[in-house]
């Protein structure tokens, strides 16, 4: 006995009923009993057909479901760490910022500090120039008199 599938043969674009009807007469409700059983064998095929092809696709959305969920964990995880990341440098560039700004105040408090310490110094040998003079105007002062 055929099986269902082996009961229609693809020829063109049409399908064929063939099964063995040798135990019925060739009158008009038996040609209308193939016919209709030819379309209950398409339908039939049709449904599995329907169905097969339903169960690969029930796979393959399983399949890219659990692809989906594995991206997800692995898009929390990236993202849970660029967050600790960002935390970390947004940390360490407010600590740099602020070794730049010390940085900065030092080194103008220090170039301050050189100036005036220039400027000390000149003054000291000014004045010790001028008490220089002074003391030898004061001492030829002394001698004429």
């Amino acid at each position: 006995m055929k099986t269902l599938r082996d009961a229609f043969k693809r020829q063109g674009e049409k399908l064929h009923c063939s099964f063995p009807v040798q135990f019925f007469k060739r009158s008009s409700v038996v040609r209308n009993f193939e016919k209709f059983d030819c379309w209950i064998l398409i339908f039939s095929l049709s449904l599995e057909e329907m169905k097969l092809r339903r169960t690969e696709l029930q796979a393959e959305i399983e399949s890219q479901e659990e692809e989906k969920n594995h991206l997800q964990r692995e898009i929390e995880k990236l993202s849970y760490k660029l967050t600790r990341l960002n935390d970390s440098l947004t940390k360490k560039i407010a600590v740099r910022n602020e070794y730049d700004r010390t940085i900065t105040d030092t080194e103008t408090a220090y170039v301050k500090i050189l100036e005036s310490s220039q400027l000390l110094l000149n003054m000291i040998k000014r004045e010790a120039t001028n008490l220089d003079q002074t003391l030898v105007k004061a001492n030829m002062d002394k001698q004429q008199c």
